[in-house]
């Protein structure tokens, strides 16, 4: 049973890019035409829909994106917040977060999101080596990134994340560590650091680039430069995620603590807490944008789910695993609503491979648990193959920056 509900963040989708990334497998379309104003319409009428599953509570983040967010203009953005705060009850100094690409079309707004109320920027540089650029399809060089950086400081944004990727084509340790100091000597307050995998219904899984390094090589790459990051003051809280002190994504946190989020838009996902009927529902909305535009209300849902208690133990696990410095394990019965007792199989086998620290009140990944995340988090799934989807949904439903 639940005592109270978990926090509560909205992820808004905005599905078009530029052009299609061929390493990504996330729901984005590339746009001719963007149709800023109905699509505008339909996530406040898709939020206004969805209002009674969340009457009465606070949102304590909010998480804009894409696709390329910043593809939209800035009177978008500021007639969708204005939509937004005539809707929900909002958190005092919250966190609004909004992705944008180093394209020369984003940086001119920067100023008026700033002012529609984004107070946090996740830019995707993924590299700032122009040939590894070109090698991961980006419309954008190194230079560039460097520019959206500082129009960014300009527009008076102070909390700023680098996505940054390594295991390239091509790419040694050395260059790793290059690519990612010139990330650092920018001075942001976050880095997601992340390798480079290739996702099936990709281009790159259809035609793999020629000189991806090995497993030792990856694992080189991956120690020189978390060593630069702790360096640099830089604290590794989640397996891809880097911050400075009290600079850690509170929306992702919310995810990797199993809080709720409310998804709006083509192909976002929900997972709400209806504390009072005692389950927990997913959402899925209709992938593509077409699609979701010419339908309104329960229609532009594409499935619901109720997560039974094997789902809520292991996606609870799948997700609060991946904090460096583990959780307390109150956080289990507060989020589930189930006793710790449904975990202590998997904790106690766990604890004896050596993959984890359970003491009764914590539970913390070891280096061995941390390094072998995903063997680790398998032993909390349930062996009934119709359980496993929700294991390979995650990717595109939480990975957020």
């Amino acid at each position: 049973m639940f005592s109270t509900n978990p926090p509560l963040g909205l992820y808004i989708h905005l599905p078009w890019c530029e052009k299609k990334c061929p390493y990504c497998d996330f729901n984005s379309h590339q746009a001719d035409n963007i149709p800023e104003q109905a699509y505008i319409e339909a996530l406040l009428n898709d939020l206004e829909q969805e209002l009674e599953l969340i009457w009465g509570r606070s949102i304590d983040s909010i998480f804009i994106g894409g696709g390329t967010p910043s593809l939209f203009s800035a009177e978008a953005i500021d007639r969708l917040f204005s939509g937004l705060r005539s809707l929900l009850n909002v958190a005092p100094a919250i966190e609004i977060t909004m992705e944008s690409n180093p394209g020369s079309a984003d940086v001119r707004n920067y100023q008026g999101y700033r002012e529609a109320g984004i107070n946090r920027l996740s830019i995707g540089v993924q590299s700032f080596n122009d040939q590894d650029l070109e090698t991961l399809g980006r419309v954008h060089n190194g230079l560039q990134a460097e520019r959206a950086f500082s129009f960014a400081r300009d527009a008076g944004f102070d909390n700023i994340n680098l996505d940054l990727m390594f295991a390239l084509p091509g790419q040694d340790p050395d260059a790793a560590r290059a690519d990612l100091a010139r990330a650092l000597a920018l001075v942001p307050e976050h880095i997601s650091h992340y390798q480079l995998t290739i996702e099936p219904n990709t281009q790159f899984h259809h035609q793999t680039p020629q000189g991806l390094p090995d497993v030792d090589l990856i694992w080189e790459q991956q120690i020189a430069c978390q060593t630069l990051l702790k360096q640099q003051g830089f604290r590794q809280y989640e397996v891809s995620a880097y911050s400075l002190a009290k600079r850690e994504s509170r929306h992702n946190l919310n995810y990797w603590h199993f809080g709720d989020y409310l998804g709006i838009g083509a192909g976002a996902h929900s997972k709400i807490t209806l504390g009072r009927e005692n389950r927990v529902i997913r959402r899925v909305r209709l992938r593509q944008p077409r699609a979701y535009l010419a339908q309104t209300g329960p229609a532009r849902i594409s499935s619901e789910t109720v997560l039974n208690e094997d789902d809520l133990c292991f996606e609870f696990m799948l997700n609060a695993l991946r904090l460096k410095q583990g959780f307390e394990t109150s956080l289990f019965p507060d989020n589930t609503g189930l006793p710790l007792n449904n975990l202590l199989p998997g904790l106690h086998l766990a604890r004896d491979k050596g993959l984890i620290i359970y003491n009764g009140e914590k539970i913390v990944p070891t280096e061995l648990g941390f390094s072998h995340l995903n063997d680790l988090q398998a032993l909390f799934l349930h062996q009934n193959e119709a359980r496993r989807k929700p294991f390979f949904e995650y990717s595109e439903r939480i990975i957020h920056n």
